[in-house]
């Protein structure tokens, strides 16, 4: 049973066991200089001398730092050890509460997955997904690292000038999205004061203008350029590109790279690797000689069909455990064979784990 004190908001006193009994220990009365050899009571507050503390004051004081410093140095609400979570979608015995969306975004720390080059497209496609159709669900906290993981991978994009396009379309839609929901607010679909939310908002168009204005630097070099590859290499080049904007942007390089980037075998292998056969004969397309025409059939199966999503590192969900986490973190998993319990969770379906 605690031992509580006179004020009822303190969290108690504090005991110390001596040879008379169990003493409590006043900091500020006459009995603490007796007991303590001389100590000073200003050398007692003195931050740098935590180690004056005995038994439960220390454990305090250092939780209390330990706390200043988080806050301090990261501007997420939460930090957390572990890299994984239990997705729970009701209350058990064991388990009170459920995982919402908000606490798998604070607990899987999207935020160091950032600046990860593997998981970086990963966190930016889930950032697009949360814009479009999420954002009136998340939490005060949740938001907070939402746009915090936003702005360290607009940060990323600025220094490193890594993917660009892909930023500007998540900055797009979410911009888009909060232009609506902003006039809706008399329905209060948003979380939190109107003024935070156009504030948010005037900081994305802010982001989209210096996107817009981002140069990459030309890197000054005396040694072999693409251009002064082989033919055979330069067509391997883009026959390992998945995306099409990748391909006709390369192809506007050089003449060369052009002529490669329209042969109709490349945009063959592209539309094999991202649509199914029986979505081919669907919406079959020959052009006047009679052949099909690929590069027009990738982007019209698009507008029907949703595109392979290609990640280097994704979310797993093990369905022995009910957790989910990143595959290299790992988790505290107790089946025989886990390795044939994990299920690679995509940007949607991590999603779909907390819609209830």
């Amino acid at each position: 049973m605690p031992f509580l004190g006179q004020d009822w908001r303190s969290p108690g006193w504090s005991w110390i066991k001596t040879e008379d009994g169990w003493k409590r220990i006043e900091f500020y009365g006459n009995e603490l200089r007796d007991n303590n050899n001389g100590i000073d009571l200003e050398e007692l507050c003195d931050e740098n001398k935590e180690n004056l503390f005995t038994g439960n004051v220390c454990e305090v004081v250092a939780k209390k730092r330990k706390k200043d410093f988080y806050n301090n140095n990261t501007k997420s609400q939460f930090v957390y050890q572990e890299k994984w979570i239990y997705v729970q979608k009701e209350s058990t015995r064991e388990r009170h509460g459920y995982c919402t969306l908000g606490e798998a975004f604070n607990r899987l720390d999207f935020s160091s997955a950032t600046q990860d080059i593997q998981r970086f497209t990963y966190v930016a496609k889930l950032l697009q997904l949360i814009a479009r159709s999420q954002l009136p669900s998340l939490s005060g906290a949740a938001q907070k690292n939402y746009f915090n993981v936003l702005e360290k991978i607009v940060r990323k994009v600025l220094e490193d000038h890594h993917n660009p396009r892909l930023i500007k379309e998540l900055l797009q839609d979410l911009s888009s999205t909060l232009c609506i929901l902003t006039r809706g607010m008399g329905k209060s679909v948003l979380v939190g004061n109107i003024n935070i939310w156009v504030c948010r908002l005037e900081t994305i168009l802010n982001w989209q203008l210096q996107l817009n204005n981002l140069q990459i630097p030309k890197q000054m070099s005396n040694g072999m350029t693409l251009r002064d590859l082989p033919l055979d290499m330069q067509n391997n080049i883009l026959y390992k590109f998945s995306d099409a904007c990748d391909i006709i942007n390369l192809g506007q390089a050089t003449p060369t790279l052009h002529m490669l980037s329209e042969d109709r075998h490349l945009w063959k292998k592209l539309c094999q690797f991202h649509f199914a056969e029986k979505q081919f004969c669907r919406h079959l397309i020959l052009s006047e000689r009679g052949h099909v025409d690929w590069k027009v059939m990738y982007y019209t199966l698009q507008k029907y069909y949703p595109k392979r999503e290609q990640y280097g590192d994704t979310l797993h969900f093990c369905r022995h455990c009910s957790i989910l986490f990143w595959k290299e973190s790992g988790h505290p998993c107790t089946a025989n064979d886990p390795n044939n319990c994990l299920v690679p969770v995509s940007p949607q379906h991590f999603i779909d784990l907390f819609k209830f």
